[in-house]
């Protein structure tokens, strides 16, 4: 007997770039060199605080259950980071602890969105937000970028005709992925007009707010009239590299923010307990450790795009945030005769060892592109692998 299997399964996507992972790994497992630049995992230990009271928090006894919005200290401490690097009156009320900051998509578009609503998302984008808009009974509607001098910008026009089209639900993801982008200030101030004429409900992904390499980082929902129809996805992820710890948060209207705290009870009743003292701890700490990721990730970022910016036919943009580079490889690929990206793929990792993801992993391609696309993440590889790996694929693509 086969137990049958809801219809709404067929509309639920995957994060491929874990295929590739796979894939690269049962290459490995022949024996292989491989260089893993498909997934956005960090290879950099969490801070020490954070471990060490993490530890403490276990052995004092906090291994049971915990108030589903989250530890209230954990909630009060991240409301007062992001009220200053924000500029927004933010409360406890205004935060639900997650587990990771991946269930803040899902749990966003099941409170904002009703089967039939038409939501706008970044596409080549995180996967996660066409599956879930999707498999909730949405209808998606996607916005790409556009290659405008020495950076990536968001397609404007796409946002405006989906709004025409009947879109009242935004998904943002400034200091993007995989194409590492970052808005500019007058992108930013043009798309939070667009939200408050058009009364537009916005998630905003911040999951790399804190990769910046340089200056301050802006959100949407510092603009005027944006704090009120803005809910931001934070993860202690990155910026203090706990992506194995599972732990993220929900930020925005504490009207709204209740009901993902609802879905806490009916998902997972809280966030794993003693974990969030570590948070804490990272929260209130002197941030040196965190700093220092940041500059490891800088140093691998120059490497890698000085090196891809050599082989003839690669172009690579130097983002500002983000490890993500989104390289543009159409000229390669048609000097080496290879039509299809995937096809690509499969060669440099058999003939190099080098593994990365493509653009067919990031939602599904857009009418009418015509350019060619892989993504490179260097959280997970030091620099010296990154400057054998660049002088095999350089070789290789010579």
């Amino acid at each position: 007997m086969t137990i049958p299997v809801a219809e709404r399964m067929k509309r639920l996507g995957t994060e491929t770039a874990f295929a590739v992972s796979l894939e690269a790994s049962q290459w490995a497992a022949k024996g292989n060199k491989v260089y893993p630049f498909h997934l956005g995992d960090l290879n950099i230990i969490t801070p020490s605080d954070v471990i060490e009271a993490a530890v403490k928090a276990m052995k004092d006894g906090k291994t049971g259950y915990c108030p589903t919005a989250g530890i209230p200290a954990l909630r009060d401490a991240l409301a007062a980071d992001l009220s200053k690097s924000h500029g927004l009156p933010l409360t406890a009320d205004n935060v639900a602890i997650q587990p990771g900051g991946k269930p803040t998509i899902g749990k966003f578009i099941m409170v904002a969105m009703n089967p039939g609503d038409k939501v706008l998302y970044p596409n080549p984008g995180y996967p996660i937000y066409e599956s879930q808009i999707e498999f909730h009974g949405g209808v998606g509607v996607a916005y790409g970028f556009k290659e405008a001098g020495d950076r990536f910008v968001l397609d404007m026009d796409a946002i405006r005709k989906g709004i025409q089209d009947g879109a009242r639900i935004l998904i943002y993801n400034n200091y993007q992925n995989p194409t590492g982008a970052s808005s500019t200030r007058q992108e930013i101030e043009e798309l939070a007009r667009l939200a408050v004429k058009h009364n537009l409900t916005v998630l905003s992904d911040e999951a790399y707010f804190d990769m910046r390499f340089g200056g301050e980082p802006m959100s949407i929902a510092s603009q005027p009239g944006m704090a009120e129809r803005t809910v931001i996805l934070y993860t202690f992820s990155k910026k203090f590299a706990m992506t194995g710890w599972r732990l993220g948060a929900c930020v925005g209207p504490a009207d709204f923010v209740a009901m993902i705290a609802k879905l806490n009870v009916n998902d997972e009743s809280c966030s794993n307990h003693f974990i969030q003292y570590g948070a804490l701890a990272g929260l209130k700490g002197d941030l040196t450790e965190a700093k220092a990721i940041v500059e490891v990730l800088r140093e691998r970022r120059d490497l890698l795009v000085d090196a891809l910016n050599r082989i003839d036919g690669v172009t690579c943009f130097r983002p500002e945030a983000t490890f993500y580079l989104w390289p543009n490889v159409t000229g390669v690929m048609k000097r080496k005769g290879v039509a299809d990206v995937e096809e690509f793929r499969k060669l440099c990792l058999h003939k190099t060892g080098v593994s990365f993801c493509t653009r067919r992993h990031f939602g599904r391609p857009l009418p009418g592109e015509t350019q060619q696309y892989i993504r490179f993440a260097y959280s997970g590889i030091n620099a010296d692998q990154i400057k054998e790996a660049m002088a095999r694929l350089s070789e290789f693509l010579a």
